[in-house]
This record gives C-alpha cells, structure tokens and sequence, in this order.
C-alpha cells in the first residue's frame, strides 16, 4: 500500500542488543554451556567479584549485569534487560543478516540502524580511561557515563567491516530494489563520522552505509556563522560520492519549537529542506509541537526513571501527534493520552494538523510549500553547494545549481536571517529579476528580487 502511494518504507533495525526475554537470551543464560552462549558477551567477574571492566551504561550504572545461576556477568550498554548480543560470534552475524532478509522479502526499502557503532567492541575488554572534559563525547550531559572517554565499548575500528558485509546483503538483495541503510552514529569527529560512509571501492561504490546520521546541527549554536562552520565542514569531509543529511529534531532531542523558538520553526525548516542532502523530518515539528514538561510521576523513559535524574527524560518530545483539535487530539479515540501514555500539549487545540490545514499561514502549510517547492526543483533536490561571503554576518546564503544546458540547468538561491532584526542583502546578478519561489513569510512568494531583497526576522528566501 504504501508503494502505491509513492511511499517507501524503512523499518528500525536493532543489531547491538536483544530483549532479555528472547528466546536466544533465554537459552543463553541457561548454562555456560549453552549453544547459545556466546551468542551474547558474557565474562567472568574481576578478581574482587566485581564487574569485569569499567564500562558504563549509557542509562547509569555499570554495562555489566551479575547473572547469579551461572557466576557471570553480561553485558548491556543500555538497560539490563537488552543484553548485547556478540557480532563477533559469526552466527550471531548470520543471524541478523537473516533479520534484514526476513524484511526485504516483504518488500520494505531500507534499514535505519539504531546506535550502528556500539555492535563492535573491543575484542581485549579494556578499561574506558578518564574523561577530562565535562560532557564526554556527547553533545549534552549524560550523567555519570560523561566520566569516560568511550574509546572501547563501541565503534572498535572493525565496525567499518561489519557495515560492508551489511552494505553486501542489503545491495545484492535478490528482487533488485533499490534500498537505503541509514545508521544511528553518535559521533562528533566528522572525519571519524565519515568513515562510515565506507571507502571508495569498484567502480566508485561505497562499502559501508548508504548515510550515518549527521546529528551535528544538534550541538551547533543557533548562528548564521556556525551553521555555515558546520555545513562547510561536512561538506569538506564526506567522501566524493556520499550524500549528506542533516536532523534538526529526534526522539532523543528537546522540540525544535522549544529549542530554538516558536520564532525560528519555519527558519529551520527552510534551512533543513534546503540543504544539499538528506533532511530528516520528526513528527510534530511540522506542525510547530511544542516540547512538554512532563510531571516526575508521569515520566516513562526509563533513563530517567533508573538514572534518578528526570531532567534526562526524553519523555517532552515523544507525547502524542497532534491531529485535530477533539478530544485526544485524534491521537486516541476520545481518551485522554494522559491515562495511558503521555500528556498532550498544553496548545494542542491550536497546535494541531487539522486547523493548520485551515490556516494558510500555519507552520503546516509552510512546511507543505517547502516540500513542494523542493520536489519541483531539481537544484534543491540533488545540485550542488556553494556558500555566499558577500551576505550581512547575521545571514547565510548558499546557491545550489545543477549543470546541463539551458533548459535543464536548475539554479536556487537560498537567503536565510539567523537575526532578531530585519537584514537587506545584495542579491547576486545571477538571481536577480528571478521570483521568490518560497518564503517563510508566505507574501514574499511570487515577488520579483531585485537588486537587493530585505528579510524578515529569523526568515529566509529561496530566489529560482
């Protein structure tokens, strides 16, 4: 159904850990001569009975969990009830194989690859050494596992070798389709982040994953100059025939609404889907969701709750869509949310898919008109990327084009004001007496730019 829409499907693929109630698990922990102990990364205690290193769980405490039946301990870089599984054990990679073979016999086209880098560890179990710097690797505090320098627990150099045997299961696919793998990498160093894009091979394909998400946008200060900083940056560091991507919200992530201002949604919008490169849209950022404060008693991620630090919680960004402004938000059937999931947004009433649809100025119609100006220019779709010096230091502007002759050569200039006030820009003689092809103000759209064009408070233009 979905392919007769014109949609694709991509299905979550978990590789590093499975639930402690798998039956592979179940079988695992029976007995340290289980056929399917090794299908997991189990260790003897240290030689005072403690955990076997140092490591860390992301969500607090150790990544190691004592199985008291059989003296052992196992691993879980997440909660004790998602034990790692061990990709080291070649059935174990078989046997995931077969999981992405068990998808795309159904047809879906592609894998997004939640936290890729963590299924390949250090083979000699090393202690994580000291952090000196306060927040780690990450791009905001995690609590105790900020105390390390993660070098060990994840991303051991032969993930890279993992990923190309994926990359060759996922492209040599029988039924021929076309398919992506996108993989969930917390990494900051671009040229370390890049790595997984693969190294150029025959032909000039690319081993490893069709894309790591970049998430970099994340912990980039809300400027003109750094954007840019970081844009230019990627850009230098991806191999030549990689393409990027950028995210602006997740699951993991405080709403863009809240996170930068209401003021500024239809500004990251515009940057997102301008971009040369893969944007990733979150639910509800369409539509402008604000993140909730979501009351201790109420909290269900269990990082916070097993943590004892509710500020962790990512609980604000995961509350209900909101599609209309009934009762549930048409969310749920007449039932508040609040009873058995989470609560709405304090505006959801307003904030909603139904009366933004009604409203041509509503964040929706904005993201509607950016979508469609996107899909109907090939510049902005696949053209290349060239940044503008000769712009106001509150204002990154870039011009994507394709080349060809003149009828199939595409040219967008895009105009993005990272400031509180309004800023004038000289517009570049290629693009002037072109129109105003989409606007975060919606009555710019259709103006002819001359030589200058003013734009509005964190507001931006695409000129085509």
């Amino acid at each position: 159904r979905a392919h007769a829409l014109g949609l694709r499907l991509i299905v979550d693929f978990v590789p590093n850990h499975s639930s402690d109630q798998h039956r592979w698990f179940q079988d695992s922990r029976q007995s340290r001569e289980s056929a399917k102990r090794d299908w997991y990364v189990w260790r003897d205690p240290a030689p005072d009975g403690g955990p076997p290193n140092n490591w860390l769980s992301v969500f607090g405490g150790p990544a190691w969990a004592l199985d008291e039946a059989t003296g052992q301990y196992y691993l879980h870089s997440f909660l004790k009830e998602q034990p790692d599984l061990n990709w080291r054990n070649p059935e174990v990679e078989e046997a995931m194989h077969d999981a992405l073979r068990f998808w795309m016999d159904r047809g879906v086209d592609g894998f997004r690859i939640d936290v890729a880098h963590r299924i390949m560890k250090d083979p000699a179990m090393r202690d994580n050494p000291p952090n000196p710097n306060e927040h780690g690797d990450f791009h905001k505090p995690m609590g105790e596992y900020d105390s390390q320098v993660h070098v060990y627990d994840a991303a051991h150099p032969d993930v890279h070798e993992a990923f190309a045997r994926i990359r060759e299961v996922v492209d040599s696919h029988p039924d021929g389709r076309e398919r992506v793998t996108i993989g969930e990498i917390h990494e900051y160093d671009l040229a370390k982040w890049a790595a997984y894009y693969g190294q150029p091979g025959a032909g000039g394909t690319l081993g490893g994953l069709h894309m790591p998400f970049n998430f970099a946008l994340l912990n980039t200060d809300w400027t003109a100059a750094s954007v840019r900083a970081h844009v230019d940056a990627l850009e230098a560091a991806i191999p030549a025939e990689a393409w990027p991507n950028y995210v602006l919200g997740n699951h993991d992530e405080a709403r863009i609404a809240s996170r930068l201002g209401r003021e500024n949604v239809r500004l990251a919008g515009l940057l997102l889907l301008t971009l040369r490169g893969a944007p990733t849209l979150y639910y509800g950022d369409e539509i402008g969701m604000p993140e909730v404060a979501v009351p201790v008693e109420k909290q269900r991620d269990p990082w916070a709750q097993r943590s004892g630090v509710p500020e962790l919680t990512r609980d604000g960004c995961r509350t209900p869509m909101a599609w209309t402004s009934g009762p549930g938000a048409g969310f749920s059937d007449g039932a508040d949310p609040d009873d058995f999931w989470l609560p709405l947004h304090d505006s959801h009433r307003t904030i909603n898919a139904e009366t933004e649809t009604d409203d041509p100025d509503s964040v929706l119609n904005f993201y509607r008109r950016a979508l469609a100006a996107r899909a109907a220019s090939a510049a902005l779709r696949e053209g290349s990327y060239a940044p503008l010096d000769d712009v106001p230091e509150t204002v990154f502007g870039f011009v994507r084009e394709t080349g060809g002759n003149a009828t199939e050569a595409d040219r967008a200039l895009v105009l993005l004001n990272f400031g509180d006030a309004e800023a004038e820009v000289s517009v570049p003689e290629g693009s002037r007496g072109a129109a105003v092809a989409l606007g975060t103000e919606r009555q710019m759209e259709g103006r002819e730019a001359g030589d200058r064009i003013a734009l509005p408070p964190n507001g931006g233009v695409v000129i085509r």
